[in-house]
């Protein structure tokens, strides 16, 4: 039961209910505002015209009968009541019932009667036995009060009319509430509908259900939250797939040189080999494979590194140009010994705002690849350029290439080609998705063209402070 008073459907649905109720009461309010503040207060005052127009004819002295005459002509072709008071014994000649004037008006009445102020009166009046909205207008002479002009119009009528009035509309009302009631209902529960649906999707897809697809049945928020929760499931299944593919890749890089540590390890242990020399090669391939453990486990920390927060830097302007000749000075030796032609071309303007070691890395890892992968007697040829506010790094060889089909896939994780002698074949796979990580973590770009047995281009793009750094 609490669960139900605190779903989105009753606040809506209360939320909805309580505007039509305060709707309705404000519209109630509004008619008795326009009675009293139009009708009550235009009658008002055409009663106080009234009777200041027939005390216009008032010119002093004693009320004559000649006036007398003219109000009560006046008082038979309106609508309104109108008498003329100046005495007690003369109030029971002008009406058809006894009135008794010593309580028609009050005394504070009277005070402003005799300021030549209108007094208006609204409400039951015992003398009458009628609901009355009345005027009252004082005939003056000398500062003397002669007599009052008396003029009020009956509203018991209208009173019932408004009583009537009053439960007609209560009546409507109740009506009136039952339907909104009854469709209000049906049209939230249509609209929670998929918002339920969402919810109860959403429980699936924490279950590990990630296949769940919502169908979109209007262009509106909800339809847009339906379409943003497909998109978030495919989403999340589709990391949850490259997380067990990534898992999977991992426990297959370890699985192998591991084997071959126990494997020899056993052969040595159990006395399998049997001299020192067949002893000594075996702790070479127990050591190759070691080493081999120990760059994917660096490999990964690397990646890890550069997907998380703890990926750490200094940067500092580097001068790249210079940069990369003392980085090509560490491969003079292999360069030579598989007689590679090495061919530079180095913008020596571009000043490129990054971290030494991790650039040293990205060099490193593609420069290994250009030699691994290039024949004896192939060429390697970089070049550097400056463009508007970048530069462009490219490291092309005449390698063995890429296939077409692989070329597209070669800087995902764990991707290796599968052919002999191609070109990133070996090593944990890892190495290119780090670099494309590094270059992007420097605000830069990396594009790899290939063609199969003719050669491979790497080039890289990165943001240059040339300007800024000259000045």
């Amino acid at each position: 039961m609490n669960h139900k008073w605190k779903s989105l459907t009753f606040k809506l649905w209360l939320t909805i209910i309580t505007a039509i109720i305060l709707s309705v009461l404000f519209a109630y309010s509004l008619s008795q505002y326009y009675y009293k503040n139009l009708y009550v207060e235009k009658l008002k005052t055409d009663l106080v015209n009234e009777a200041s127009l027939l005390g216009g004819d008032y010119t002093g002295g004693e009320i004559s009968d000649d006036f007398k005459e003219k109000v009560e002509w006046f008082n038979s072709k309106n609508e309104s009541e109108v008498f003329v008071v100046n005495n007690p014994r003369e109030l029971s000649a002008c009406l058809p019932f006894e009135i008794d004037y010593d309580t028609l008006i009050s005394e504070e009445e009277r005070q402003m009667l005799l300021a030549g102020k209108a007094v208006e009166k609204e409400g039951y009046e015992k003398r009458f036995e009628k609901n009355i909205v009345a005027a009252i207008i004082p005939l003056i002479d000398d500062d003397r009060l002669e007599g009052i002009i008396y003029t009020y119009v009956s509203v018991d009528s209208i009173t019932d009319l408004l009583k009537e009035f009053a439960a007609k509309w209560l009546a409507a009302i109740l009506l009136f509430l039952i339907i909104a009631i009854f469709f209000t209902t049906k049209w939230l529960k249509k609209l929670v509908s998929p918002i339920k649906e969402i919810e109860a999707a959403a429980h699936r897809v924490s279950e590990g259900d990630y296949d769940i697809q919502l169908q979109v049945k209007s262009h509106d928020e909800i339809g847009k939250l339906a379409q943003a929760f497909n998109e978030m499931a495919n989403s999340i299944h589709l990391e949850e797939e490259r997380k067990k593919e990534f898992l999977e890749n991992v426990a297959h890089e370890l699985r192998t040189p591991l084997s071959y540590v126990k494997g020899y390890t056993h052969a040595i242990l159990d006395g399998v080999v049997k001299n020192e020399g067949e002893e000594r090669k075996y702790l070479q391939l127990i050591s190759r494979e070691a080493l081999r453990l120990q760059r994917i486990v660096g490999d990964l920390m690397d990646l890890s590194k550069v997907d998380g927060d703890s990926f750490h830097s200094c940067k500092t302007p580097i001068a790249f140009a210079q940069f990369i000749e003392d980085v090509l000075v560490k491969y003079e030796p292999i360069i030579k010994e598989k007689q590679l032609h090495l061919q530079l071309e180095l913008d020596p303007d571009p000043i490129i705002y990054g971290d030494e070691g991790r650039m040293e890395q990205i060099l490193h890892n593609i420069i290994d690849n250009a030699i691994q992968y290039t024949n004896p007697g192939g060429s390697i040829h970089i070049t550097l350029i400056q463009q508007n506010k970048e530069c462009e790094l490219s490291i092309s060889d005449t390698g063995t290439g890429i296939p077409k089909a692989d070329l597209p896939y070669v800087m995902n994780r764990f991707y290796r080609v599968n052919k002999a002698r191609s070109r990133f074949d070996g090593g944990s796979g890892l190495g290119l998705s780090i670099v494309k990580k590094m270059v992007e973590w420097q605000q830069g770009k990396m594009e790899i063209q290939s063609t199969e047995k003719i050669g491979t281009t790497v080039k890289i793009i990165l943001p240059t402070i040339k300007e800024e750094w000259t000045s």
